[in-house]
């Protein structure tokens, strides 16, 4: 079992998850007349709940709360919030997924005390229930035991994480591909590895071109 459960999702996986979740949100006799993103995992989900709803009002609030891939800061905060008058407006808040869920409650409560809605629903493509400390209104998805979900809006950024991960872990800055290769194995999984090879390399090439990390030729 790797260190780190990693599944790869795709776009299709997100374009059928965000339909299954309209049509929840449509079956509720509920609709909103503007939905918020929350930065930056959420953009993509609520762009799709726009179009698959006919919400035509997108704004955003940035919260952070994994600022390195598979590492949770100690506290959620508002980095970016909203600030546009709501007033009278139903509005549903949309991530990616929800693990802790303080993301999606801290950007609940951050825009019913400066907005002035009439109404405030959340909304995900996953639930992770074994873990989650608040459970949005709608999701489409439910995950019962943890992993990290690596979208294909942040690859590489995951890709960059995951290596520094090992290297910090490690205590090791120089590597050659095969190690590198055989580490991501044993943490990340073969799946993540093989269908996020290129990704990897790209990240391999960036820290080394950044200096964060020495590539060596492999042995023979």
């Amino acid at each position: 079992m790797p260190k780190v459960p990693v599944k790869v999702v795709s776009f299709d996986e997100i374009v059928e998850w965000s339909r299954l979740l309209a049509e929840k949100i449509r079956g509720s006799g509920w609709s909103p007349d503007v939905i918020v993103a929350i930065a930056r995992g959420g953009y993509v989900p609520a762009r799709l709940l726009c179009d698959w709803l006919g919400v035509t009002d997108l704004v955003s609030i940035q919260i952070v709360h994994w600022p390195v891939a598979a590492q949770v800061a100690e506290k959620a905060y508002v980095k970016y919030p909203v600030n546009v008058d709501l007033s009278g407006k139903r509005v549903l808040i949309v991530d990616d997924i929800v693990d802790t869920g303080d993301s999606v409650e801290l950007a609940k409560r951050s825009i019913e005390g400066c907005c002035r809605p009439a109404e405030v629903k959340t909304a995900a493509l996953q639930l992770i229930t074994s873990v989650a400390k608040f459970v949005p209104d709608f999701y489409a998805v439910e995950v019962k035991e943890w992993a990290w979900f690596a979208y294909p809006w942040n690859a590489v950024e995951d890709a960059v994480g995951f290596i520094m991960k090992i290297v910090r872990e490690t205590g090791k800055s120089e590597w050659c591909l095969d190690e590198m290769l055989q580490a991501h194995l044993e943490w990340y999984g073969r799946e993540y590895v093989e269908k996020r090879f290129g990704h990897i390399l790209y990240a391999l090439d960036m820290l080394a071109s950044r200096g964060a990390i020495r590539l060596a030729k492999c042995r023979a």
